[in-house]
């Protein structure tokens, strides 16, 4: 059967300081030390991407270093191509609060693995079901676009779980209690029938 499969990376972890605050869509660097201390993570990543993907990022500067990370770990270089619609979610003027800050913010219950629930949706960003509609609507239009290839796109954690939810087709509060590690693996399958999920969160974050 002919699909198109998506091979979904969340990039690595962040500098020490943006993880004090909501970084959301902030173009944050990544964090110097944990780029030596994965080297493993790299390798074994390059080792078992496919060859001849088409291969994604989103504008923030994290994903594309992860990507090239990867690509310099064992695979031959790549044209790398932004792909806007993969982005993590927009936290808008919550974004660069520090977490302690945010519970007095919010109109909603926060949810059990996000600091904010499904719906709440920050003033000038998103709620976490926009990142579901704005994440599976893109899925499909790559599906359609890249029919029958591997896909590469190295992303973020609330993208990646939307993108799940999307191929689970599940609502957006049931996508954040998927756990997606910096780093892991996710892969999905579109046949002409629909979604399939093969693998979620796989090869966590190496310390």
């Amino acid at each position: 059967m002919n699909c198109t499969r998506f091979w979904l990376v969340r990039h690595a972890i962040v500098d020490e300081v943006s993880r004090a605050v909501l970084y959301g869509r902030m173009d944050v660097t990544l964090c110097t030390a944990s780029l030596v201390a994965q080297r493993a993570t790299y390798r074994a990543l390059a080792a078992r991407l496919p060859r001849g993907a088409v291969w994604l990022v989103t504008p923030l500067q994290r994903t594309r270093r992860t990507a090239e990370e990867i690509l310099a770990a064992g695979l031959p270089p790549v044209e790398l191509t932004v792909e806007p619609g993969l982005t993590e979610q927009d936290l808008g003027a919550w974004q660069g609060l520090p977490h302690a800050d945010l519970p007095a913010r919010l109109t909603d219950s926060a949810h059990p693995f996000w600091p904010l629930g499904a719906a709440e949706a920050p003033p000038e960003g998103e709620s976490m079901e926009h990142v579901l509609s704005r994440v599976g609507a893109t899925l499909e239009e790559l599906a359609l676009a890249h029919q029958g290839r591997d896909v590469v796109c190295v992303s973020h954690g609330g993208a990646i779980r939307a993108a799940v939810a999307h191929g689970l087709g599940v609502g957006a509060s049931a996508a954040l209690h998927l756990s997606v590690q910096n780093l892991s693996l996710t892969v999905l399958e579109r046949f002409a029938a629909g979604w399939r999920v093969v693998l979620v969160n796989d090869g966590a974050e190496i310390a």
